[in-house]
């Protein structure tokens, strides 16, 4: 007598009717009425009276039924338990990451970095890079990317890439009158959307930043929690905003991306993690960023797998 005959004979017993139990099972009516066979013929008694419609339990049956239901019910659990157990063993690796990065290179490396570690529990949090910091620091985190260049001396920083930015209008603005990329000088006058608002420093104080240090003054007509948000805000008219320029990956039809005159202007992709972290998954992410940016001819960040 295995697990699965009480199962088959159990469901029997609680649809009463052969074809019933067989398609709630997954299986086909006539294997399943030989299993009920083979169960009886294995205990010598006569569980269902099959001449009765609907079954009926004999009562053997009732007995089998009764015993079976609690073996089943005690093994679905003892099952659950230990699932629960070997997921708690699993190790887990967190990461933390800025809305923005997720439409440059960072989904295919956490691919490639799953891959590599079959029995890791990677999850991901979306967090702004001040939140990454504290995160780090308290353990919340294994490792974040974020955009912000912040100095902590718990966290070492590694600037992974420096992403050109570029200006998102909505479709029926009269800068896209005329072709090629605008400058700063142009956009200045223009109504900014901003994110994320929360927490401060962040991407919205990078970009203010840019104008200023121009000697221009933004003219700020909304602060976004978050980036898709903005872009919303653009398509509906409400302003401009400065992306990176993988956000272009975020298609609407009613937004254009426009490159900016000022090409040397970047955004950082910039991976943190705790100082002295020496784990073997981090050894694993860094040489998986290795192995792709080698692999897309990409510049190598430096010291990155020391």
């Amino acid at each position: 007598m295995e697990i699965r005959h009480l199962r088959y004979f159990v469901t029997v017993a609680q649809e009463r009717n052969f074809t019933r139990a067989a398609e709630k099972l997954h299986i086909a009516q006539p294997p399943l009425s030989r299993q009920i066979q083979q169960l009886e013929e294995e205990l010598g008694i006569v569980l269902l009276d099959r001449d009765s419609r609907p079954l009926r339990l004999t009562e053997a049956g009732r007995l089998l039924y009764e015993h079976a239901a609690q073996v089943l019910e005690r093994f679905d659990d003892l099952r659950t338990m230990m699932k629960r157990f070997r997921e708690a063993e699993r190790p887990r690796f967190v990461i933390g990451f800025v809305a923005s990065t997720i439409y440059a290179a960072l989904p295919n490396l956490i691919r490639r970095f799953r891959a590599e570690t079959p029995g890791l529990d990677v999850s991901l949090v979306e967090m702004v890079s001040l939140e990454q910091i504290a995160a780090l620091k308290d353990g919340r985190i294994d490792v974040g990317f974020g955009r912000i260049r912040l100095d902590d001396p718990a966290v070492r920083r590694d600037v992974l890439r420096e992403e050109r930015l570029v200006v998102a209008l909505p479709l029926s603005h009269a800068l896209l009158e005329r072709e090629g990329p605008l400058s700063f000088t142009e956009l200045a006058g223009e109504p900014l959307i901003l994110y994320p608002r929360v927490p401060r420093p962040s991407y919205a104080d990078q970009v203010i930043s840019i104008f200023r240090d121009r000697g221009l003054e933004p003219n700020i007509a909304h602060e976004a929690r978050e980036l898709q948000t903005a872009i919303g805000l653009v398509a509906a008219e409400v302003g401009i905003c400065i992306v990176p320029t993988s956000v272009q990956r975020l298609r609407r039809d009613d937004v254009v991306y426009r490159e900016l005159v000022e090409q040397t202007i970047t955004s950082p992709i910039i991976m943190s993690r705790r100082v002295n972290d020496r784990s073997p998954e981090l050894a694993v992410m860094s040489r998986v960023i290795i192995e792709a940016y080698r692999e897309w001819g990409w510049k190598i960040p430096e010291g990155l797998d020391t």
